[in-house]
């Protein structure tokens, strides 16, 4: 962001200005040293990225890619935040999340969280958390004048609510100091559980209609846009469902003769937050504007187009195995969503996918947002991202892709009608199946699951949490295919003592095969296959006997281009006749490829490989059990 723009006044004042023709020229330079001949566009072309929903990330921008209606802090069409002075004075809310079913354990765990950095409570209520008559034990406590409680119940919101606003008035709080959320969410239940319940919608806006009567600072409704997200959705994707949901809820709100000012203002939005931080960022921005444009359209005023926000660090990219690198992802995402405008976070504990946190896991997600905001000072600034060329450019994308998705929904009929008819389930699933891909490719590496795995981790275990609602959109997550591998692994060591291996035959000294044999043994234990590298030099006289010590059933030729020529037809005929029952080479061995294959060479195993199929592939040949 520049300075003093009217002074005169630059570090750079008395060099040539460099136009984005000679970069480009600088970069056409690079890329023909490694062998790419391309000019003008087209080199910087190749240094771009393609994400998901048409949108690309280009290696340079300026000012000329700022769309420039960005607006002010908390004035329309609200990008930079919905609020002129950001979420709150202190940062933004630090919303814990509580799936407790025993009431006396999740009092214990609340009161832990609010003497300890959390500022409200999210609280699972019903089947999928503390029964509605046990919410009162499990707010044992609490000054509910301070702590707002957002819940969420199912299906069983009205019955919840009821018993919160109950409690209210026998602790005698003030109805214009209640605050909070009661988590009515028909079309949510209906993404997913594939159903909606009668009279639901009828029950939403009755609580919304008291809400805006009697108690100010209360939200009645949700529009939880995580069913989609979870479910395999693009951040586009996401977007525009959410939009859809929302004008869904405000044609019920409508109906119930709430107008369009009251309905937008009884509505919180809930969004996933990712690691890929300038991607959230833009989502976050670019939601607020989306829906300061359908607050306009619905005839509310400024007061009700600026969205309220929930961002929840994403459960898609948490990880089964190596769980505490979950810990770096959901510090990354919660960095987004503040730096995004978020007016509450939740950072989901990093044993999340394993059931039910325990105190630590609690303790340091509730600390990941105070750090960010006590000692990054976060909350200090507004908008943090606004100016960035890059991000001012993506949010505006993000929002023309999410919007045409929201049109295509509102032609199919309305986010109901594209549920039930299964668009939405059918766009979703399509873009999973796409970077499912990627995943099983590992184009999109997952730390601690399809790189640097390890068999010998201890691993993590929780209480289980209650089961979660199922019958609508599914449940995916980045680590599935690589997760079911290793059970099969798993099962294996269970059964037999032993996990199926894999014997690296390592050709030539260190130096040729240090590489191809580090990439070889990150690879087959992504899939729950521990490698064995027999350290002295295998050439075919010595490479039989060194596999059958090994005891493993599948072998891999480690080495360089030049040894492979030399040696691996020979070796892989000697494994094959020592009982490999499959023999892989690590490498694209080009012309040599056929000859290989001649000698007892089965698989070429290479990084771009679909890592998934080539794995399922080996443990079949060893006979472990799917």
């Amino acid at each position: 962001m520049t300075l003093l723009p009217d002074s005169g006044l630059s570090l750079a004042a008395e060099f040539p200005e460099p136009t984005h023709e000679q970069w480009q020229g600088l970069v056409e330079g690079v890329l023909r040293k490694s062998g790419r001949d391309v000019s003008g566009a087209a080199a910087e072309d190749a240094l771009s990225t393609t994400l998901e929903d048409g949108l690309t990330t280009r290696p340079l921008y300026t000012a000329a890619d700022d769309p420039g209606d960005g607006g002010l802090p908390g004035f329309a069409p609200f990008t930079r935040g919905g609020t002129p002075g950001g979420p709150a004075p202190g940062g933004w809310d630090v919303r814990q999340r509580h799936a407790r079913t025993d009431p006396a354990r999740t009092n214990e765990a609340v009161l832990d969280d609010l003497a300890n950095g959390a500022t409200s409570l999210w609280l699972a209520v019903g089947r999928s958390g503390v029964p509605v008559p046990g919410l009162a034990d499990a707010l044992a406590g609490v000054y509910l004048d301070l702590a707002p409680v957002a819940l969420d119940a199912g299906d069983e919101f009205p019955g919840a609510a009821a018993a919160l606003l109950r409690l209210y008035d026998e602790r005698e709080v003030p109805r214009g100091e209640v605050r909070g959320t009661l988590g009515a969410d028909p079309v949510g239940l209906l993404a997913r559980t594939g159903h909606e319940a009668a009279g639901l919608k009828d029950a939403a806006a009755e609580l919304a209609g008291l809400c805006h009567r009697e108690y100010p600072g209360l939200r009645a409704l949700v529009v939880d846009a995580l069913p989609y997200h979870e479910a395999g959705g693009s951040a586009a994707q996401e977007l525009g469902c959410s939009l859809a949901a929302g004008v869904a809820a405000l044609r019920d709100l409508d109906a119930a003769g709430l107008s369009a000012e009251v309905a937008c203002g009884q509505l919180e939005f809930r969004y996933a937050a990712t690691a890929d931080q300038f991607l959230t960022i833009a989502k976050l921005r670019a939601a607020r504007r989306l829906w300061a444009r359908v607050a306009e359209v619905s005839g509310a005023g400024p007061a009700g187009a600026a969205q309220r926000q929930h961002a929840v660090t994403s459960s898609v990219m948490m990880t089964r195995r190596d769980p505490w690198v979950n810990m770096l992802r959901t510090t990354v995402a919660s960095l987004a969503a503040g730096v995004g405008g978020a007016d509450s976070v939740t950072v989901l504990p990093f044993d999340h996918s394993l059931g039910l946190p325990d105190a630590f896991a609690r303790r340091i997600a509730r600390n990941t947002s105070t750090i960010l905001i006590e000692e990054s000072h976060l909350g200090r600034v507004i908008d943090p991202a606004g100016g960035s060329w890059y991000v001012e450019r993506l949010t505006d994308d993000l929002a023309h892709a999410a919007w045409a998705w929201f049109q295509e929904i509102e032609r199919a009929g309305g986010q109901r009608a594209a549920l039930r008819d299964g668009l939405v389930a059918e766009r979703l699933a399509t873009t999973w199946a796409a970077r499912s891909e990627k995943l099983a490719r590992r184009r999109e590496p997952v730390t601690g699951v399809s790189e640097f795995p390890q068999l010998a981790e201890t691993p993590v275990v929780r209480d289980a949490p209650p089961p979660a609602a199922t019958g609508g959109l599914p449940t995916v997550h980045r680590d599935d295919a690589f997760e079911a591998l290793r059970t099969r692994s798993d099962a294996h060591l269970a059964s037999t003592g032993a996990r199926p291996r894999v014997f690296l035959a390592a050709l030539g000294p260190a130096a040729a095969h240090t590489a191809r044999v580090t990439f070889a043994s990150n690879l087959f234990q992504s899939g729950g296959v521990e490698p064995v590298h027999d350290p002295v030099t295998v050439d075919a006289a010595t490479a039989a006997d060194a596999f059958a010590r090994s005891g493993a059933a599948i072998a891999c030729l480690c080495s360089s281009d030049p040894l492979y020529a030399e040696q691996a037809g020979e070796v892989a005929a000697a494994l094959k006749s020592a009982g490999a029952t499959r023999v892989y080479l690590a490498g694209r061995p080009g012309e040599l490829r056929e000859s290989l294959t001649g000698a007892g060479v089965d698989e070429f195993v290479a990084a771009g490989g679909d890592a998934v199929a080539q794995l399922t592939s080996a443990l079949d040949h060893m006979g472990v059990a799917p």
